[in-house]
């Protein structure tokens, strides 16, 4: 089967940042996304989890874009915009998808 080269970006932000983070996606022409609940990990600050949280203000979340290559500067630029003034992690891979017409 014949695959396809395309990019895999993962944003890992504060919860309560998953609305202004996918308008800023959305206003760089970035349409196909998911979001998944991060349940817990370790960085500069240390261990934290999710465990004990009574609202989602405490949490993170992982946004993951699989795009084209022409559109990863649009998309790194509206992610930037958002996690520059708060905490995210943001990281770039190369993929390969079936069907690149989807992308």
């Amino acid at each position: 089967m014949q695959t396809h080269t395309a990019k895999r970006v993962e944003i890992i932000i504060e919860a309560v940042m998953e609305s202004r983070l996918t308008d800023a996606l959305r206003s760089a022409d970035v349409t196909g996304y998911t979001i998944l609940p991060v349940r817990g990990g370790s960085g500069r600050s240390g261990d934290w989890s999710r465990a004990g949280q009574v609202s989602r203000a405490g949490g993170m979340s992982c946004v993951v874009c699989i795009i084209r290559e022409e559109k990863l500067d649009g998309l790194l630029e509206a992610a930037f915009s958002v996690v520059d003034r708060h905490i995210g992690v943001v990281t770039v891979t190369d993929c390969q998808v079936l069907r690149a017409e989807r992308f």
